[in-house]
């Protein structure tokens, strides 16, 4: 049990939007199934990036069918809101208000004082088409590099409410007030590393006693008009003959695939969620986070990733030699795999001492903030059907990346799941989780 509290926190529903689909049905069938989820871009022209691949989830697309069961309240409420919400913030919604419907958390089923939202994102990019009418009323001028007609004619043409639409608070913001929870609510903007984090706050909150119930997840994405752009210019893309192909390990592997998606859980206490009829599907036993960075802006993934490995075991009060498998981040870039591979190597040894490694980022590609909670959620269900999926696209072992990877499907061995989150500036993020 964690040094937190003696509250243990189980989670009772989940909810997903992804390039799989928009069920935890439909991830496990595309995992267990070993089907590539990255495809030729649809969404977004292609035509001046460097890749011309991705993996959207093409079937979300904001209709209000898609954000589960609602009652008449909510369904006027989050129709009404969409208009103000990016497509990334109605995933996020979306996510959590399924995961609250698997839970069977429903409005009088928890005291609004006592149940909170905890959401990650990654920094949300504004559509270019925000500002295509205020910058055409400036073309001459913008042109000539003279922004003083800006404040006065372009502005005003800029709907007055698009700033909303894009905020990384909101996500967490509408769900609190889409359900009446009065609770603790924090937003985190860790990159790839919000999700673990957010999980990890939540489970810290409820261990303090400051909350019963709190809804945890993120929602991301690396197909964008703007952040496709950002990504590209910040990291190593996949490419070439390769481009459709995320291969996390791989001695041949190129960079990562551009992807998106959200994630929610339901987190509760044992007690809270007995006393309303809910059944636990999993148990959170312990959290680790950890940043490393040197004053000249090198960051240090390996010691991050060390450091919060070993930092939620001793939350959990675990042993390496208890954990059942390990989530790897698995963004299948040189560097990143590389140093994550040394950090599981500096706590758990060389690959015969080892639990099996997975890394679900093979099969859809980076989904930016919401990676983990997907990547969790995958694990979770891979122990309950005591079988774990095959990292896809794994063919010539890189001897720089000694990790026991599963390479075909194999059971699932018992013990908890160790989920491995990691940035590119060294923040990273871990969570035990076991069913």
């Amino acid at each position: 049990m964690a040094e937190v509290g003696q509250r243990r926190v189980v989670v009772t529903g989940y909810g997903c939007i992804t390039p799989f689909g928009n069920t935890t049905e439909a991830v496990w069938d595309g995992l267990s199934s070993s089907r590539n989820a990255v495809a030729r871009l649809k969404s977004l022209p292609s035509d001046a990036l460097p890749t011309s691949f991705g993996a959207e989830a093409l079937g979300f697309t904001g209709a209000i069918e898609e954000f589960g069961p609602l009652d008449k309240a909510q369904q006027r409420s989050i129709r009404k809101n969409i208009k103000v919400m990016c497509r990334e913030i109605q995933m996020g919604v979306a996510a959590a208000q399924l995961a609250m419907h698997h839970a069977e958390l429903a409005s009088g089923k928890y005291d609004p004082e006592r149940t909170g939202v905890v959401y990650g994102s990654d920094y949300m990019m504004t559509l270019p088409e925000e500002y295509a009418a205020g910058v055409k009323k400036c073309e001459a001028e913008l042109g000539d590099r003279n922004f003083d007609s800006w404040a006065g004619l372009g502005m005003p043409e800029i709907n007055p409410l698009w700033l909303l639409k894009y905020l990384p608070n909101m996500p967490a913001s509408h769900i609190a007030i889409f359900n009446d929870m009065r609770g603790p609510n924090n937003s985190l903007t860790l990159r790839e590393s919000s999700s673990n984090a957010a999980i990890g706050e939540s489970f810290m909150t409820i261990g303090r006693g400051h909350a019963d119930v709190v809804v945890a997840g993120a929602t991301g994405t690396r197909v964008h008009e703007m952040r496709s752009v950002h990504t590209i210019l910040q990291e190593t893309i996949a490419t070439g003959e390769f481009a459709g192909l995320c291969r996390p390990f791989d001695k041949n592997r190129s960079g990562m695939v551009l992807g998106e998606g959200a994630g929610a859980m339901v987190l509760e206490t044992l007690e809270h969620a007995e006393a309303r009829g809910a059944k636990p599907l999993a148990e959170i036993l312990g959290q680790g986070m950890s940043t490393v960075i040197a004053k000249n802006g090198e960051s240090n993934r390996r010691l991050a990733l060390t450091n919060a490995i070993r930092a939620a075991l001793h939350d959990a009060q675990l042993s390496p030699t208890d954990i059942g498998h390990i989530h790897a981040h698995g963004l299948s870039t040189v560097d990143s795999d590389q140093q994550e591979a040394e950090a599981i190597v500096d706590v758990f040894g060389d690959p015969a001492k080892q639990p099996p490694v997975i890394a679900a980022k093979s099969s859809f590609g980076n989904l930016g903030a919401a990676g983990g909670v997907v990547e969790l959620i995958a694990s979770l269900i891979a122990i309950r059907e005591k079988q774990l999926f095959p990292v896809l696209n794994y063919e010539t072992p890189d001897p720089a990346c000694p990790v026991n990877l599963v390479r075909q499907s194999m059971p699932a061995p018992q013990g908890p799941v160790l989920n491995l989150s990691v940035t590119p500036q060294g923040q990273a993020a871990v969570i035990i989780a076991g069913v």
